[in-house]
């Protein structure tokens, strides 16, 4: 059991999946809006919704239905356990490619992220696997990571890390985007030791000074520093001033060195509320499907499953029908191994 709630990893690993899923359906309608337009439209988001018809990538889609940052988190938790806790890159960019291919044939617009396309598209082209993520500086790597978190203890850092890498490198080798993911997954991985979230948020900082010196150096801000700046940011704010200041000044693109402190950002203003925060994160515009996605694993593992309404859950399962436990048991058996 948890030594912070009396939660047990069982439920917090669920929790860390779930909680993607959750966040990443919530923002699926609202993804690539304006926080204006999403303001016109909605409001304050309460719970799913169906995408619009208008929506850029995911029109018609129906509420409660994740995107490709579920998915694709899902696909690197199968490579994982298949590869007994470590990812074949080779491998990662064929399923990759197989994936995009499967989606085109579904007519859906969710695909490949830039820096993922690129990276496959070189494979593909006959490049070495090797240079293809050398320019990977967006959150691709980041939305997918929360398996590794799940999968490897938070108590040897460097390992930690060096298994996000192995993880991330065929399509995001460099440090701005490896930080990224690094952070995640440290923060997810803490969670699961019962990690409060200021702790967890120190372990994702400490993760990030590392991975920033892994890969390919490219002028980004640093990922840990506005992880640090963007917490303090928003300390004692409200939640819709908070929501404000992180849509205009965190940023909440795709590029990793926004999303990710956006995302620990949100956790600021909730950090005992995993529902509230995926909210929040859904409602600020911009790539806010990734954004909440990553919010939700990190609480989701901070706090449970039971950190999420029944309802919530019930959606998700009833709608895209993942294999959440199972994965999330397959995760913890190599965390228990490797430990």
């Amino acid at each position: 059991m948890s030594a912070r709630t009396g939660t047990s990893v069982e439920a917090r690993a669920l929790g860390a999946l779930t909680g993607l899923a959750v966040g990443d359906a919530l923002g699926m309608p609202t993804q690539s809006l304006s926080r204006d337009l999403i303001r016109r439209r909605y409001g304050r988001l309460t719970g799913f919704e169906p995408g619009p018809s208008d929506q850029p990538i995911a029109p018609g889609m129906p509420a409660g239905a994740v995107t490709d940052d579920t998915e694709q988190a899902m696909l690197l938790g199968r490579l994982l356990v298949a590869g007994g806790g470590r990812v074949d890159g080779h491998r990662l960019a064929r399923e990759l490619l197989a994936w995009e291919e499967e989606m085109r044939r579904r007519g859906s617009l969710d695909l490949l992220g830039p820096s993922t396309r690129a990276a496959v598209a070189a494979v593909s082209a006959g490049r070495p696997i090797e240079e293809a993520g050398r320019f990977g500086t967006t959150n691709g790597a980041a939305m997918r990571i929360t398996p590794v978190g799940v999968a490897v203890p938070v108590a040897d850092l460097d390992r930690l890390v060096t298994r996000v890498v192995e993880a991330s490198w065929v399509t995001h080798n460099t440090g701005v985007a490896l930080a990224g993911a690094a952070a995640v997954a440290a923060a997810v991985s803490a969670g699961l030791d019962g990690a409060d979230p200021t702790t967890a948020t120190g372990t994702a900082v400490r993760a990030a000074r590392i991975a920033a010196t892994r890969g390919h150096w490219v002028a980004a801000a640093d990922v840990a520093d506005r992880i640090e700046w963007a917490t303090r940011l928003v300390a004692g704010r409200a939640p819709d001033e908070a929501g404000d200041l992180i849509y205009r000044l965190v940023g909440t693109s795709v590029a990793t060195q926004e999303s990710v402190p956006a995302a620990f950002a949100v956790l600021a203003v909730h950090p005992d509320d995993p529902w509230q925060a995926c909210l929040l994160a859904a409602g600020l515009g911009g790539d806010c499907d990734t954004i909440a996605a990553m919010v939700g694993a990190i609480a989701g593992a901070g706090h449970g499953v039971d950190g999420f309404p029944g309802t919530a859950r019930h959606t998700i399962d009833a709608v895209n029908h993942l294999p959440l436990t199972e994965l999330a048991n397959d995760l913890l058996a190599l965390r228990r191994r490797s430990g």
